[in-house]
């Protein structure tokens, strides 16, 4: 194939060891044909909408509105699909893929967990083994994550590696599939990695953009003023903005981890920060929080799913064109989203999502009150309690944990 098709602009590629080669060109060409094929697609969305709760809603937030005064505020809530983040969306269209390959076991890295969840979730359905690689700092905070993942018949892998978070999981997910690619298929989380995988994942993930363009038009008669989602990878960001990329009306904002603040080093901001260096990582070529000699940089966020030293290919290329803006949020930034969201809506949004409920909420008055903005919810809270209990300061929360721990 011509390579600059695996490339969006500058970025991307496929920068893979030679033992990979036929098991990415088989991959390029199973993906072409499944994109091809409208069937699959049906096929791809009624199962989710038997299976999942697709299509998710599109909620006012009337409350959120009525305390800033200024647009009105809609949260895509993709915390409602099974296993309670936008991940199932990805790892139900790679599962009927892995299907077609003829491949009997998955493997797949997880930050958050919910990827993990997401596909063990997928394999228990279709009958695939499955191991899921997760950072042992992860685990630690993600831990009812690891407990359903393990329920459900994976098998959970810690890595101790490195900073023992996101990226060290995706190292060991690629090693182990060096060992066993002819049976195995890599259910990557995110729109990174080698071709075909960010537009893959972007593809599967499409659907929450054509679902909101559709609700919009339907139930507002307009399009949004604006869409936030949060920056990881780059999954949910680009799941809902692919579909407005050509609606250059509507302003596209991805929100990055900014940590304890973008003057220290203890953030995960590739490109608000102005930190990140294009350089090749795990198969492709982004924008990646490195030193000068190319080692890659520790990350922090108070998000396990945002602690990512690199960034979608495809987001870098849009930022880079100027039609995606990137901001980050601080944690203590998250925090103050998160109370505000639960005491005005009645909605507990994942630290990842927060991330784009702080930026939204911090622009949200200098819109027009006749605008519409869009916030991706991109899963729900409940996975976060130790870490939001921990930020809240609970004294209930840790006496019933001690009470807990004292009955073991």
């Amino acid at each position: 194939m011509n390579t600059r098709e695996q490339y969006f602009g500058e970025f991307g590629g496929k920068f893979i060891p030679e033992i990979f080669y036929e098991t990415f060109e088989n991959l390029i060409q199973g993906y072409k044909k499944i994109k091809s094929d409208q069937n699959f697609w049906n096929e791809y969305v009624k199962l989710l909408s038997t299976y999942s709760c697709r299509p998710t809603p599109l909620t006012f937030a009337e409350n959120l509105t009525r305390h800033f005064g200024g647009a009105k505020i809609l949260i895509k809530r993709e915390d409602l699909n099974h296993t309670g983040a936008h991940k199932l969306n990805n790892v139900i269209g790679q599962g009927l893929f892995t299907k077609i390959m003829g491949k009997k076991r998955v493997i797949a890295e997880t930050g958050a967990g919910q990827h993990g969840v997401a596909t063990a979730t997928m394999a228990a359905k279709f009958g695939f083994e499955c191991t899921v690689y997760m950072g042992a700092k992860d685990v630690e905070r993600q831990y009812p994550n690891v407990f359903w993942m393990q329920k459900l018949g994976a098998k959970v892998v810690p890595v101790h590696s490195g900073s023992r978070t996101l990226k060290d999981a995706m190292d060991e997910a690629m090693r182990d599939w060096s060992e066993n690619f002819t049976d195995t298929h890599y259910v990557i989380g995110t729109a990174c990695g080698a071709y075909p995988y960010p537009e893959m994942v972007t593809w599967f993930q499409s659907i929450i953009g054509k679902e909101l363009k559709e609700q919009m038009l339907t139930q507002y008669k307009t399009l949004p003023r604006a869409i936030y989602a949060c920056l990881g990878g780059g999954s949910n960001a680009l799941g809902v903005m692919h579909d407005f990329l050509d609606e250059k009306k509507v302003e596209l904002i991805a929100v990055e981890a900014g940590g304890k603040g973008l003057d220290t080093n203890m953030h995960a901001s590739r490109i608000a920060s102005g930190k990140g260096i294009p350089g090749i990582v795990q198969g492709y070529k982004s924008f990646l929080l490195q030193n000068n000699d190319g080692q890659m940089s520790d990350t922090h966020s108070i998000s396990a799913g945002l602690d990512y030293v690199g960034v979608s290919p495809i987001i870098a290329h849009h930022w880079q064109q100027k039609r995606i803006r990137v901001e980050a949020a601080t944690d203590s930034e998250v925090i103050e989203a998160v109370k505000l969201t639960i005491k005005k809506e009645g909605i507990i949004p994942a630290l990842e999502s927060a991330h784009a409920f702080a930026q939204a909420l911090k622009e949200a008055s200098s819109y027009d009150k006749d605008e519409y903005i869009v916030i991706n919810q991109s899963g729900r809270g409940d996975k976060d309690i130790f870490t939001v209990a921990d930020a809240f300061g609970d004294d209930e929360w840790k006496s019933f944990l001690k009470r807990k721990v004292a009955a073991f």
